[in-house]
């Protein structure tokens, strides 16, 4: 097996990744096959005019023009692919191919063929036949330089398909890894506005929020590197985040869910994808316990459904929006879906793609 460097030569040479040809079962078919072939086609080696010996010493001596040949002319193939590629110099590649195996091969050639003719001949040299074998060659060797440089494309093309495929996978998971280190301050962010209210106006409820605000915060950390949790257990955590609110607004927020038990541990969700709703929902609608805000979710044709009444809420900062956005770009690097926002006058309406687990 060889391992050949390839490279580009861009005004700097680029290095490009070792591919290996393993082409020793193509040479040791063809090598003898052209050294035989080639001499009884053009009727260099004629059997009745020499005995059985000097028949086999000649095939073997054209047997070695053959390897000569065809080592000479891949070593300089290989060796100038680093300089010239396809794509940007195109017609250098072809014009550096044609030269190098001309004036290698059709000199190696008279020169070996001659050589024939003056140690097993003993003959003139015949030169209708050394041209003609020589012009053979040079065929033959431009057709095996064609193979070597269609499976060189191949295994470049392939590759650069998988490299782009690697860039492509970093690339979404660094912005995947950075979307989910968003969520981190943006949750602690608004429970700690929470908490520092509830210290100023109910210390007693401000230790109970306290307390379980790190359970919740739990759940984030033990989930911030998966990708997907079950549906199950974005429900529990949903519920636990309820809690924390309730602490707060009492009877002022309300949760309402119509999921089937089975579809809990059949469907996967992108972890704290539920809890981001329910904190777009408090933080742009009026609520309060006469006028409760209720939030809905339901699971249906494979989509979870959150709604929510719109009630308007005037913000003393205009919204960043980072939360949707958030949710939004993590959905597509995970499951490549989109979610569907449905905003109306009196309706806030979000859906998410729930992956069946199968």
């Amino acid at each position: 097996m060889e391992k050949e460097r390839i490279s580009i030569q861009k005004g700097a040479t680029k290095t490009k990744p070792e591919f290996r040809v393993n082409d020793i079962g193509f040479r040791l078919i063809l090598t003898p096959f052209f050294g035989i072939a080639i001499p009884l086609i053009t009727g260099m080696i004629n059997g009745q005019n020499f005995s059985n010996w000097q028949v086999k010493l000649s095939f073997l001596y054209t047997i070695m023009i053959a390897f000569v040949i065809w080592q000479g002319n891949r070593y300089l193939h290989f060796s100038l692919r680093s300089y010239f590629d396809w794509i940007n110099k195109p017609v250098q590649k072809i014009a550096v191919l044609i030269l190098s195996v001309t004036f290698y091969t059709v000199p190696a050639s008279i020169l070996l063929l001659v050589g024939w003719y003056k140690i097993f001949s003993g003959e003139q040299v015949n030169w209708n036949i050394v041209t003609e074998s020589t012009l053979i060659i040079l065929v033959a060797v431009i057709f095996i330089t064609h193979v070597y440089e269609t499976v060189f494309l191949v295994k470049e093309s392939e590759s650069e398909m998988i490299r782009n495929e690697q860039l492509e996978r970093a690339k979404a998971e660094a912005e995947l890894q950075a979307l989910k280190n968003q969520i981190d301050p943006h949750f602690i962010f608004n429970s700690l506005n929470t908490l520092s209210h509830l210290i100023e106006e109910k210390p007693v409820k401000a230790k109970q929020f306290n307390d379980n605000l790190a359970d919740v915060y739990r759940y984030i950390l033990q989930n911030k590197a998966r990708d997907l949790v079950l549906l199950r257990e974005e429900m529990e955590f949903l519920e636990n985040y309820f809690s924390l609110l309730k602490i707060r607004f009492n009877k002022a927020v309300q949760l309402k869910t119509t999921i089937g038990e089975e579809a809990m541990d059949q469907y996967l969700v992108p972890p704290i994808s539920l809890q981001i709703l329910a904190e777009n929902a408090i933080k742009h609608n009026e609520f309060s316990e006469a006028t409760p805000l209720l939030l809905k979710i339901q699971m249906k044709n494979e989509e979870l459904i959150v709604h929510n009444q719109v009630r308007k809420k005037i913000l003393r900062k205009a919204s960043s929006k980072i939360g949707l956005q958030n949710l939004r770009e993590r959905y597509k690097l995970i499951t490549g879906k989109d979610i569907i926002i449905k905003e109306e006058e009196n309706d806030f309406t979000v859906s998410l793609p729930a992956l069946k687990i199968s």
